[in-house]
């Protein structure tokens, strides 16, 4: 049986194919090689060109700075800085892109000229208008037979009737200013001007002593009507006004001088408020003054300051200002009640002001921070004036019309600081020139330690992390 021999294909391959074959090996071998070396390639095309890059820095160390490109002393590759992106302005002048302001919420406020109002808010308490405080006190002793006002608080008007009191000495005088009377009607027609001087004398003395004990002239003349003595005389009210304190009650007995009652018209009313001892420079008298009433939210009322207290209080370090209003004719405003006022003061009629939420305060200085053209931004040391709400007086360190930062200026502020600290640390603009070399700072080797020197304690004494032993031991 006869088999035919199998014939292996690749003997049978013609001589062109083989040659076609080995060609687009070496073709793909090319192009590999040259889409592998093309971006290397353009890194060197651009670190090579020195004249777009100013120098090379480490991004972990911003000092460490060289001239040329390679790595740093932890191994890591040194990062070009191109013209625009090195500091410039002022020490801590940093430059933030558009996208990133966007991001952090950077807002910015006009610094601009407006009228500074100091204000100033305290608590004070109504009270009597003192010069309209008045006691009632008989110039003479007796006992009180009836009494027409008889509580505190009650209402009075002018003349009204008070009480009723017999004194033993009014009565006599009524006595004696009636005897007078006769005598000199009987006396006033007769020839000898002496004796009817001498009538009219004695009447006008017994006058004079009612009169001084504050009988009324109406009084007077219903006695001289009536023809004969009473047994109590009535005492009337000054003036309209409440009767603040009752002294004495029904029946008791008075003493000449002894206080009866104490009336207050409320047609005017003081406040007394404290103010702090730092703001005593924006009082002053005349001062428009605001008062609230927390049982009567959303009125206010309008008065004066009349008196400023030439003393502080010890204990509170406060100084008491006195205020006057117009009371309302049913006495809205009532003594020992409690009110919100405000004062204020014009500090400028054109102040130059920034926002508080722009003044970031350390304690020893006042900073702002400045936005300046083209995404800059610069710190500036402020010397501050008066607070006004919500705005600062500028006393200077800002000029009107520039913006400052009144949001993420802390983010921005850190950055700053940064940037200072390292502008004190980086070499001069002359050092930072591609063309100079930094002396004995060359990229080195990953992994090369020679660049790093430590010094090794010679002997024990000189080891800080073991005791000193003493000699003998």
């Amino acid at each position: 049986m006869a088999f035919k021999q199998q014939q292996n294909p690749k003997k049978n391959l013609p001589f062109p194919a083989i040659i076609i074959a080995i060609g687009l090996v070496l073709l793909a071998i090319v192009l590999v090689a040259y889409f592998v070396d093309k971006p290397s390639s353009s890194t060197e095309a651009t670190t090579d060109n020195t004249q777009e890059v100013l120098f090379w820095r480490s991004p972990m160390n911003p000092t460490e700075i060289y001239n040329a490109p390679g790595k740093d002393r932890m191994g890591m590759d040194l990062v070009p800085v191109l013209p625009g992106e090195e500091n410039s302005g002022p020490p801590g002048t940093i430059k933030i892109d558009s996208a990133t302001i966007q991001n952090i919420g950077v807002k910015t406020a006009l610094i601009k000229r407006q009228p500074l109002l100091r204000e100033i808010r305290t608590i004070g308490q109504i009270t009597y208008d003192e010069k309209k405080l008045r006691r009632i006190s008989p110039k003479f002793g007796g006992w009180i037979e009836q009494q027409y006002v008889n509580f505190d608080g009650q209402t009075v008007k002018k003349g009204q009737k008070l009480l009723d009191i017999y004194s033993p000495e009014l009565v006599a005088t009524q006595e004696e200013y009636l005897v007078a009377l006769k005598y000199f009607d009987r006396l006033k027609e007769n020839q000898a001007w002496n004796v009817a001087a001498g009538a009219k004398s004695l009447l006008q003395a017994a006058e004079s002593r009612l009169r001084y004990w504050d009988i009324s002239a109406a009084q007077l003349k219903a006695l001289r009507l009536r023809g004969k003595i009473t047994r109590t005389m009535s005492l009337y009210a000054p003036f309209k006004g409440i009767i603040v304190k009752k002294h004495i009650p029904e029946g008791g007995h008075v003493q000449p001088g002894q206080t009866l009652y104490e009336i207050a018209e409320l047609s005017n009313i003081w406040v007394l408020a404290d103010v702090y001892e730092y703001e005593a420079p924006w009082l002053e008298l005349g001062q428009d003054a605001e008062m609230t009433l927390a049982y009567q939210p959303g009125s206010s009322f309008h008065g004066k300051v009349t008196y400023v207290y030439p003393y502080l209080k010890n204990k509170t370090r406060t100084l008491q200002v006195r205020m006057e209003f117009k009371n309302t004719p049913t006495f809205r405003f009532k003594p020992g009640m409690w009110a919100n006022v405000i004062l204020r003061a014009e500090i400028s009629s054109a102040a130059l002001t920034v926002p508080v939420q722009a003044v970031i305060r350390t304690g020893k200085r006042d900073i702002t921070l400045v936005a300046l053209a083209g995404g800059h931004f610069a710190p500036r040391e402020l010397r501050l004036g008066a607070q006004s709400g919500d705005d600062f007086e500028v006393l200077s360190g800002l000029e009107e019309g520039e913006y400052v930062v009144t949001s993420a200026q802390f983010l921005i502020n850190s950055e700053s600081s940064l940037q200072s600290a390292l502008s004190k640390m980086l070499p001069t603009p002359t050092e930072q020139k591609p063309t100079g070399q930094k002396a004995s700072q060359q990229p080195a080797k990953e992994g090369d330690m020679s660049g790093m020197k430590m010094k090794m304690p010679k002997s024990d004494e000189e080891s800080p992390s073991m005791p000193r032993q003493q000699k003998g031991e």
